[in-house]
């Protein structure tokens, strides 16, 4: 049998990785355009922020969570990721522009529920994707230049959804925004070819060609025994709780405690923190690539950091007066927003490490499984429970602090990253070592 040829990054490679990062653009905007839409959707149909937390988050985070772990299984058992991804963003495309046409509270949540049964099944297997089509030395900065589409996707959803809305109300801006996710798919499976799984990781591949035959319960047990990985799927998790339970409420707290019109406060956040955390993303990945050079640890050490350092800009931002503003034009820009985008840049950091993070700790075969547990606890906890937390705790602050109490039920929130700091610490040690018993093994 004659070898496979040696693999190259090509124009096609960069393609692939293109129309990838755009399906995971509408894939952001499809699940986050909801949070600019909470208020018109909450008169409508009497619900409380309770309920619009639950509809934001825990109906939409168990169903992606528990979906994306056989889906993950199945990708790496040999299913055709190309087929499987465009697959599904048809199908959460579909189920989004059902959002716009539900008549009844419980016909939205079903609807959402269809968007997160999709979304299961495309991120895992586009991060395999994403890993096999670059050589591990350049892995961070393609993986955070994919994970560039949710912070692209923030800015289209605040920005446009807000003005959508309010132009022609929330239903049009589901039906808007679903359109566009059938042509991607189409272009998808017309235009990208599956890459040969670790075809740049040598000698290793070889000694990870076959899948896990063992059961699906087995392989999940296997992979959160490895100690660094379950550290970065713990701090994940509670760093998503955070970055959820704020990214969903944040346009209807500047609302209320900034005053500013929907449209107004969906575009200003989707610039400061979608712009804030797209540089964000791009300079981690490639600044990463060049630290982890001198020494593999600072693919956790950099999320950490990145961590440490948003929380003050959040809490500031969140805590800064109301009162002092920019006027440009007709457009009121609170001087919070500087630490807004702050906030986003430097939030920015530990999602896309953690995931190169864990493609280097997996063999070629558990890539899309790797992607799928860290998922499962990013969106189970932090998509599920995220608004869920903070719109709770806004009921219970909102009693005695009226339109107050949804500023300090994010503060709040806010402070479960503190958590995240430890386990990231902890994870450093256990990295090294897996990644050295890796390079044992391989040669």
């Amino acid at each position: 049998m004659n070898a496979a040829p040696p693999p190259s990054v090509t124009w096609r490679t960069h393609l692939s990785l293109l129309l990838l990062a755009l399906v995971y653009v509408f894939s952001y905007i499809d699940r986050t355009v909801i949070a600019v839409l909470i208020e018109p959707i909450k008169r409508e149909f009497g619900a409380s922020d309770t309920a619009m937390g639950l509809l934001t988050g825990l109906a939409f985070g168990v169903l992606y969570a528990v979906m994306g772990v056989p889906l993950g299984r199945y990708t790496d058992r040999g299913a055709n990721r190309r087929n499987l991804v465009a697959v599904c963003c048809g199908l959460w495309s579909c189920a989004t522009m059902a959002c716009g046409l539900v008549g009844q509270f419980w016909q939205l949540m079903l609807a959402r529920m269809g968007v997160a049964v999709g979304e299961a099944g495309g991120m895992a297997p586009a991060i395999s994707m994403v890993s096999d089509l670059y050589p591990k030395e350049r892995r961070s900065l393609a993986i955070s230049l994919f994970m560039v589409g949710p912070h692209v996707g923030l800015i289209l959803a605040m920005a446009f959804g807000g003005w959508i809305a309010q132009q022609y109300g929330w239903r049009a801006t589901f039906l808007t925004f679903g359109a566009p996710g059938l042509l991607l798919a189409g272009l998808l499976w017309l235009l990208v070819r599956e890459p040969r799984r670790g075809a740049f990781d040598g000698s290793s591949a070889k000694a990870a060609a076959t899948p896990d035959s063992g059961s699906l319960l087995t392989q999940v047990r296997t992979l959160l025994a490895i100690p660094a990985f379950r550290y970065v799927c713990l701090g994940c998790g509670l760093a998503g709780v955070a970055g959820y339970g704020y990214g969903i409420w944040v346009p209807t707290f500047l609302v209320r405690s900034h005053g500013l019109p929907l449209a107004q406060a969906g575009l200003l956040f989707g610039l400061a923190s979608g712009l804030g955390a797209a540089a964000g993303a791009i300079f981690a990945g490639w600044y990463c690539d060049r630290l982890t050079r001198r020494h593999v640890r600072w693919q956790i050490l950099m999320p950490l950091g990145g961590v440490a350092a948003s929380l003050p800009m959040g809490i500031a931002f969140l805590l800064w007066p109301a009162e002092g503003q920019w006027a440009i034009g007709a457009l009121h820009v609170p001087h919070a927003m500087l630490f807004a985008a702050g906030f986003g840049f430097f939030n920015s950091w530990w999602p896309p490490l953690s995931y190169a993070a864990t493609s280097h700790m997996m063999a070629s075969h558990q890539r899309a499984m790797g992607a799928a547990i860290l998922n499962l606890f990013l969106t189970l906890f932090g998509a599920g429970f995220g608004p869920l937390l903070s719109g709770a705790l806004s009921d219970l602050f909102t009693a005695s602090l009226g339109p107050a109490g949804l500023r300090y039920a994010l503060v709040a929130t806010l402070l479960v990253m503190l958590a995240t700091l430890f386990l990231f610490w902890r994870a450093v040690r256990p990295y090294e070592a897996r990644l050295g018993a890796l390079a044992t093994t391989a040669s």
